[in-house]
């Protein structure tokens, strides 16, 4: 029985990351992990053996810079300025506490008012908080292409 709910908890945590690639409140890829490492260790690491668990652990790590990069390097590939990089930084950062909208229009704010103080150039600057929102964007994608990655190592490990 005690099997059965670790089972069951390994099974939560990784809907719950699953959910997380999506929505900021939850951090997808650690918890994916987490129930990946907690089903490895129910089955003594003999399915889901370590080279399963680090490869899913660099999947994990990679979303992570994934998700706090993306949107400033579409501000970057946008010629924006310190200032606008600096700004969809701490726009991702505030954004996190706003939910999915702030995750998605955050560092796009961000790098149009860094890039604004620093030029005074609306079009320049509509330009790099465009290229911020679509770097964001991208990187939702990325994260959940990494998350289902994750899952299907685990599931492939587990059932062959």
């Amino acid at each position: 029985m005690n099997d059965l709910l670790l089972w069951v908890a390994s099974t939560i945590l990784i809907v719950l990351g699953m959910a997380g690639a999506i929505l900021p409140v939850l951090p997808g890829a650690v918890l994916v992990l987490a129930g990946v490492v907690l089903g490895a260790w129910i089955d003594g690491f003999t399915r889901v053996g370590v080279p399963v668990v680090v490869a899913v652990a660099v999947l994990a790590v990679l979303s992570w810079v994934v998700d706090y990069l993306s949107g400033v390097m579409g501000a970057q590939r946008a010629g924006a300025s310190r200032q606008a990089v600096t700004g969809a930084l701490l726009g991702t950062v505030a954004g996190i506490f706003m939910g999915l909208v702030g995750v998605l229009f955050m560092p796009f704010v961000g790098a149009l008012a860094g890039e604004w103080l620093a030029r005074r150039d609306q079009g320049q600057a509509l330009r790099v908080g465009v290229a911020t929102w679509l770097g964001t964007l991208l990187g939702m994608v990325a994260k959940v292409a990494l998350a289902f990655m994750m899952l299907g190592l685990y599931i492939v490990a587990l059932l062959f």
